[in-house]
């Protein structure tokens, strides 16, 4: 009957036979592995030793982007954040709040591709739930996803910085704030911009391998490089030298900061860390993310210093210097 209709009705929500036949030919078809399909109220998982644990909500507006959609954001958000405590993500809960009248393919389309990004990691879907709200209640689909990790590499924390620390980003900055705000302002540009949306366990996988010595690690989201530093300054009482001219940044990016009177150091990321390690394994770190995953862009952009505590301070291209403070007002609202 689910693949009859072109829409999800509320009888999809109510628990019923329509509800079972939307979640078995829609979500358990994608996300099939034997603890979500023993159907408990509650998943039975295996733990052992220090774990992580995180929750987000994913309200991107367009659901639909260059790069992405709502479902690999929420599959990739959530393994990231765990990923940035230097832990395994091993299972994951995700619940759909869908507005009556959603398109099924588009449902479809977006649940397939979660399924393919849980494949990047290793993750699984052990339990979920779906919820149908009347027209007009919801602006399409809301997704929520927790997530639970087995900690490999203990003691990674923003209070670990030390005055010396090289700071490393992992790629090119502010790609998934410009693209939303590309496809939400309708403008085309010549070479083609995405998201940076992606799954960052592989990569922080070969680091701990290599036996890098990790100090802290942040996935710069909402409020970009500039909320990832000034985090950290504060939790570790210590400053932060950046130099402007070593942040890459894509020129599609520079272009619409120009245009919008916006920088990309406030610009979200979906797919870029942060990593803090000791100056000395700096070069290390950046020849193994560079070969095993492909984070071409790596560079050092800055170090910690015992000066200006509390504080990141950006020297420009022209030498001048300059606070790098956290992003103020609303940038661009629902990038995630």
């Amino acid at each position: 009957m689910t693949k009859s209709l072109k829409t999800v009705q509320l009888s999809h929500g109510g628990g019923g036979k329509e509800m079972d036949q939307l979640i078995k030919s829609v979500f358990f078809e994608a996300f099939n592995n034997p603890i979500l399909c023993s159907e408990e109220d509650a998943a039975k998982l295996h733990l052992s030793g220090p774990v992580a644990f995180t929750t987000d909500s994913f309200t991107v507006a367009p659901l639909f982007f260059a790069g992405g959609n709502i479902g690999k954001l929420a599959i990739a958000g959530t393994v990231n954040d765990l990923a940035m405590m230097a832990a395994q993500p091993e299972y994951l809960s995700c619940s759909f709040i869908i507005e009556e009248g959603f398109a099924i393919d588009d449902l479809v389309t977006i649940v397939n591709s979660m399924a393919a990004e849980l494949h990047q990691s290793g993750a699984r879907i052990v339990c979920g739930d779906t919820k149908v709200v009347p027209k007009g209640c919801a602006d399409g689909l809301f997704i929520n996803t927790t997530g639970i990790g087995r900690i490999i590499y203990p003691d990674v924390s923003a209070n670990n910085i030390v005055a010396g620390d090289a700071i490393i980003v992992s790629r090119d900055i502010g790609r998934h704030g410009a693209t939303i705000l590309m496809a939400r302002e309708g403008l085309a540009l010549e070479s083609e911009l995405t998201s940076d949306c992606a799954t960052l366990w592989p990569i922080v996988e070969q680091l701990i391998a290599a036996n890098i010595p990790i100090h802290a690690m942040r996935d710069a989201t909402r409020g970009g490089l500039s909320a990832v530093l000034n985090e950290w300054a504060k939790a570790s009482n210590i400053g932060i030298d950046v130099n402007e001219s070593a942040i890459p940044v894509a020129d599609e990016v520079k272009g619409l900061c120009e245009l919008f009177g916006f920088e990309p150091f406030d610009l979200a990321n979906e797919g870029t860390f942060i990593i803090a390690l000791p100056q000395a394994i700096a070069q290390g770190a950046i020849e193994v993310m560079q070969r095993y995953g492909h984070c071409q862009q790596a560079a050092i952009i800055g170090h910690a210093t015992s000066a200006h505590s509390g504080k990141v301070v950006l020297t420009t291209p022209w030498g001048s210097h300059r606070y790098l403070d956290l992003p103020q007002g609303e940038l661009l609202p629902r990038i995630c």
